[in-house]
């Protein structure tokens, strides 16, 4: 049984790489595919067809005559093109500050200048009113910098709370449903597919934040980081060299399952008709055909089965990983 269970595992893992190989290498090659319609080209003598009524649409086309092969194909480009990036970028954003919050605390100090620096650029980049206040922030660190210079002394420093900073925000992101959210920055702003990539990233990385702090918190009290802070090595040498990389296991097997969240976000996304643009091809998008020719099973069957597909690969794939010790 032992035997049969394990060989069971092997197979299923297989089979779930062999169908993520297969998603990427189609969206890779989608604009090279001799399909006969583009997603975007409908054809008008042939709307709501069944599979295979004609030989120019395999898989049938949809009520307004695309061709269901082509939106399959082409939402296999957009689904790896936007949740790849978003799920990375999203981890890169959680495990920097996850690290820096499990290994600083609230403990952290930071230069005066920086200190005002920082925030003339944030209210430079967040539109706040009064812009030019944004210039006489930045202008008086430059200037605390230069006086600190002149008098060869250390810069001032006040205190970062950077543990409640990024917790605080984390549990304010975690208190409002990520498909509400998103819902309601997409439909009332209005996005670009760049703009729902950012969207996705600055929803999703709190997880990961919170799974790197942890393990931060075990790794600082390591050995090997209080030998390195022994040596004298600068703390952000310490954190970024020796303690982040250890920190950073726990997002191995985060990572598949980040994957299959925004896939399934943004199909929910397509399928209510925002966030993408509608002529972005997404397996959602083509679920929500269903609604206009109910009669039409094939607009439902075949976009379902790859979303449960690969889905269920990914959750396959992230079972697989090893945890770390």
């Amino acid at each position: 049984m032992a035997r049969l269970s394990s060989g069971s595992r092997s197979w299923s893992h297989k089979a779930a790489c062999v169908w993520l190989a297969l998603v990427v290498l189609v969206a890779g090659l989608a604009g090279v595919l001799p399909l006969p319609y583009l997603p975007s080209v409908p054809d008008l003598a042939h709307i709501a067809q069944p599979p295979f009524a004609t030989s120019q649409h395999w898989l049938g086309t949809d009520p307004q005559g695309r061709d269901v092969l082509s939106v399959l194909v082409f939402g296999a480009r957009t689904a790896v093109l936007l949740t790849l990036p978003a799920a990375a970028l999203s981890a890169l954003l959680g495990a920097l500050a996850g690290g820096a919050a499990g290994f600083w605390g609230n403990k952290a100090r930071l230069p005066v200048p920086y200190w005002l620096l920082a925030t003339g650029g944030a209210w430079w980049a967040l539109r706040l009113p009064i812009p030019t206040l944004a210039l006489v922030i930045a202008a008086g660190g430059l200037v605390v910098a230069a006086l600190a210079r002149l008098r060869q002394r250390p810069f001032p420093t006040w205190a970062v709370p950077i543990n409640a900073i990024v917790m605080g925000t984390a549990t304010t992101l975690d208190t409002i449903p990520r498909l509400i959210l998103v819902v309601a920055v997409a439909a009332g702003a209005g996005v670009s597919s760049a703009g729902l990539l950012g969207l996705l990233t600055l929803t999703a990385w709190p997880h990961p934040a919170r799974l790197v702090r942890a393990q931060m918190l075990r790794i600082r009290e390591l050995p090997f980081v209080e030998a390195a802070h022994a040596a004298g090595l600068p703390a952000f040498q310490v954190w970024f060299r020796h303690a982040l990389p250890h920190a950073l296991q726990p997002l191995r097997t985060a990572m598949p399952l980040s994957v299959a969240s925004l896939l399934g976000l943004e199909s929910t996304l397509s399928f209510l008709g925002v966030g993408l643009p509608p002529e972005v091809a997404s397996w959602g998008r083509l679920l929500s055909t269903v609604r206009q020719e109910p009669a039409a099973w094939w607009l439902f069957l075949f976009p379902a089965i790859c979303l449960i597909f690969t889905i269920l690969s990914l959750l396959n794939l992230s079972r697989q990983q090893p945890v770390a010790a």
